[in-house]
């Protein structure tokens, strides 16, 4: 039988809002790769009662407790001493821990506290996980059937532990029945419509496959998970179902796979040699910042003008004063003028350029917030969208980086 897992995030920083949760989204995304369902997350204080009461609660509804936090060297940090009560030992001092705390310490140059050698201590019945990257070791307590693992609340040391210790652990200790997924990625569709769009081929598939909608703003990401049933190539049985789901959605599908937009992106135009380029007015530099942040994006990206004022859009855009008295900033001709204007002046294949009004104020009866057009072009064309989208200005600017980013990917010219 497959267990439930619960997790628990200890930190009186998680309840205030000082710390964004970003360590349960990890775990439950990497359980689920194994199959594993977490039935419930919750957050809890500083405070020695409140945390074992939380560990009595969990242990009724779950076969493995995962904890982060509270493995500092600091006297809020009390959870190897509440699990030290709370599982009738002591803690002890590991030798290889603290030789890895030492190891630490003086790689660095830096004087070693007697709060930092007290990151060796441990509770005595625990197994140890190695903590290559930070001085507080995991631990994993097997009590009475239920599976405890503690770990750091740090984000890259916890991704360490469940990548090199707590995942592979609890593979061998469950027996995790074989799964797989498959992650196909969409854009410019919404969920309910690209749901529509694809009903009789979600109703027909078969049943140990299982279908999940996971939207984004601009798109969706569509995951298959597979569940063992016995029979062989279960991977390749999944994979045959997808040329139907591609035909149904065509351009709509930019890549299968964990891969971002940008990524996409930036790969076609590695494909073709192609070099691209920015001109940003309401996304001020976004569009630039989401190319930019594919390593390796210097192979194909070149640079970015951010013309907010109209007077920089003509002195850097070559942006005509005409276009600007008769169409106002926020407007096709302008908006292709910058991408145009663009090309040109950085001497790229292909531009991208962004105007709009992203708000919250600044809208007007004939251009409301919301209001915003992107263009594309490269030596033999221009292709200019109109979006209306308003749901407050940060998500109206990324909505238009990824509108844009997706008029690059539909516009670029194929490879000879």
């Amino acid at each position: 039988m497959v267990p439930d897992v619960e997790i628990m995030t200890i930190g009186d920083e998680l309840l205030y809002g000082q710390v964004i949760d970003t360590n349960s989204a990890f775990m439950g995304q990497e359980l689920g790769k194994l199959g594993l369902r977490v039935r419930q997350i919750t957050s809890v204080s500083d405070r020695a009662d409140e945390i074992v009461a939380t560990l009595d609660q969990a242990r009724q509804r779950a076969r493995v407790v995962l904890m982060t936090g509270g493995l500092g060297p600091t006297k809020d940090d009390l959870t190897k001493h509440v699990l030290a009560r709370y599982f009738g030992t002591e803690l002890v001092l590991d030798e290889n821990v603290l030789r890895h705390v030492e190891g630490i310490f003086a790689r660095y140059n830096r004087p070693m506290l007697e709060v930092n050698r007290q990151q060796a201590l441990v509770p005595a019945n625990c197994q140890v996980l190695h903590n290559a990257v930070g001085t507080a070791p995991g631990m994993w307590f097997d009590d009475d059937g239920v599976v405890f693992v503690s770990m750091p609340g740090v984000p890259h040391e916890m991704k360490y532990l469940m990548t090199h210790e707590v995942l592979p652990r609890l593979r061998a200790h469950f027996h995790t029945p074989a799964i797989e997924h498959l992650v196909v990625q969409t854009v410019g569709l919404g969920e309910s419509f690209l749901a529509q769009q694809i009903e009789d081929w979600e109703n027909a598939l078969p049943p140990y496959v299982k279908l999940a909608y996971l939207p984004y703003l601009g798109g969706v990401r569509l995951r298959l998970t597979g569940q063992d049933d016995g029979q062989p190539d279960l991977l390749t049985r999944m994979q045959a179902l997808l040329p139907e789901l591609r035909r149904l959605l065509g351009t709509h599908i930019f890549a299968e796979g964990e891969i971002k937009l940008e990524e996409a992106v930036g790969q076609l135009l590695l494909e073709r040699g192609l070099s691209v380029g920015t001109a940003e007015s309401c996304t001020g530099g976004l569009l630039a910042h989401r190319l930019t942040s594919v390593p390796g994006a210097s192979r194909y990206y070149q640079g970015s003008i951010v013309a907010y004022s109209n007077e920089l859009k003509m002195q850097e855009l070559g942006v005509r004063a005409e276009s600007l008295a008769a169409h106002g900033a926020v407007s096709e001709a302008v908006v292709a003028e910058m991408a145009e204007g663009l090309r040109r002046r950085l001497g790229v294949d292909v531009a991208l350029a962004t105007s709009g009004v992203a708000g919250p104020d600044g809208g007007t009866p004939d251009k409301p917030v919301g209001t915003i057009w992107v263009a594309y072009a490269d030596a033999h064309r221009t292709v200019t969208k109109q979006i209306s989208f308003d749901r407050g200005r940060a998500l109206n600017l990324e909505f238009t980086a990824t509108s844009a980013l997706n008029l690059l990917r539909l516009s670029l010219p194929d490879a000879e």
